[in-house]
């Protein structure tokens, strides 16, 4: 009897499981599908976005190395640095809009480099290490042209102690002084910055030449 019983038993497990199979396998199946095409997929786009990115790295280089080279057409390759930016993975175009604007501003195209500044110090989706860097590059390409309030207002925030930009904001911030005809608050802050050792020696030196010029 206990045999029997036990077959009865097997038998009713094995009814509830064809059941259940034909109940749930069918979407159990479907989810398995839609699990490896999704697994695949994923992968796919791994290997498509990692060819991008080693082609952006091969473009920027090829453009960069061009730039460097002697007799280079450096409106050229602002364009080249332009369209990688435009249609390069998201690595890549924020610096190569920076270098692009870099060259604008060398080959004399002041506005057009301001732009790119502005376009990139404006866009949330930037890191915020490279939206200061634009906007103190923009500061510093201005610098001869713009209302000395605009100048000041825009790099004030960049010289904060904690900023990653503090010694060169700062710097810039005494320039931007001695542009408004305030030599004297511009020759404090050249002398703190030159007495800095937090700050970059290159930058501590040159404050303190340009301090001791205004002093004498």
């Amino acid at each position: 009897m206990p045999d029997i019983f036990d077959e009865v038993e097997e038998d009713l497990r094995a009814e509830r499981a064809r059941r259940m199979w034909q109940r749930f396998g069918t979407p159990i199946i479907g989810a398995a599908l839609l699990f490896v095409a999704g697994l695949a997929g994923w992968q796919g786009w791994q290997w498509y976005e990692t060819r991008n990115r080693e082609a952006a790295a091969a473009a920027f280089m090829a453009a960069h190395r061009a730039a460097e080279a002697e007799g280079a057409d450096l409106p050229a390759i602002a364009s080249r640095f332009e369209a990688l930016a435009a249609e390069g993975p998201s690595g890549y175009r924020t610096v190569a809009l920076l270098r692009a604007a870099a060259l604008k501003a060398h080959t004399g195209d002041r506005e057009a480099a301001l732009a790119m500044y502005d376009r990139i110090a404006a866009d949330t989706s930037v890191d915020a290490l490279y939206r200061d860097l634009a906007s103190l590059m923009w500061v510093l390409r201005a610098l001869d042209t713009a209302d000395p309030a605009v100048l000041a207002a825009r790099v004030a925030p960049l010289a904060r102690p904690d900023g990653p930009w503090s010694a060169s904001a700062r710097e810039l911030a005494a320039l931007v002084a001695i542009r408004a005809g305030q030599r004297d608050e511009a020759r404090r802050a050249l002398e703190a910055l030159a007495a800095d050792v937090t700050a970059p020696r290159s930058i501590r030196d040159r404050a303190g030449r340009i301090a001791s010029g205004l002093a004498g």
